[in-house]
């Protein structure tokens, strides 16, 4: 009599030496979860069901992440998954089994293509702070020059501005030098003498 185990069991898949489809070397590392659904089967219908589950699992890891890039394999490893155990559980069933759950422990990359990701990151970093820092002088631009617009239709809205730029500097308490220019009217004169004055008394 042979006993066979029914529940769900773990088998560790060691690191396998891959080559990408970009040909980067990497080493990935894997678990199954797979359960035996017929006795009969996995005894009768092949030697050993857990050393060639162990086998077919990392043939079949190597060829699957063998073809695809090495951002893939980094990124969607969900989807890699799950074909590695679509294509497991399907090649086990005549023997027995069910692969409940198939997923990638660890991918060991080489380390002078650690530093080649760090730079790749820092370099996209710095890619998209110029994009906001160009994004936020091209709007800085255009909202100065609608202002300069407005300014050359409306002069009393500059000279406004003019005077609520002087008031704020006098309550800072700094020194004004005020240059009426010689396009100011006479009108205009006291009300910078009492800007200055105000200043002054601070």
């Amino acid at each position: 009599m042979v006993r066979v185990d029914m529940r769900v069991r773990e088998l560790d898949v060691p690191k396998q030496t891959i080559i990408s489809r970009d040909n980067v070397t990497l080493e990935v590392d894997a678990v199954i979860y797979y359960k035996v659904v017929s006795a009969t089967k996995a005894i009768n219908e092949v030697e050993d069901y857990e050393a060639a589950t162990l086998l077919l699992a990392q043939t079949t890891l190597r060829d699957i992440l063998g073809q695809n890039e090495l951002d893939t394999i980094l990124s969607d490893r969900d989807d890699l998954n799950r074909k590695i155990k679509e294509i497991l559980d399907s090649t086990t069933e005549p023997w027995g089994m069910h692969v409940v759950m198939v997923t990638m422990r660890d991918v060991s990359l080489p380390e002078n293509m650690l530093r080649a990701i760090a730079r790749q990151a820092e370099a996209e970093r710095e890619k998209r702070a110029r994009i906001i820092l160009a994004e936020g002088e091209f709007q800085a631009s255009k909202m100065m020059n609608e202002a300069a617009d407005m300014y050359e239709n409306k002069p009393s809205a500059l000279k406004l501005r003019e005077y609520q730029t002087l008031t704020e500097i006098a309550k800072e308490k700094n020194l004004i030098v005020v240059s009426t220019g010689s396009d100011a009217k006479s009108s205009d004169i006291p009300l910078l003498m009492g800007l200055a004055r105000a200043a002054a008394d601070k």
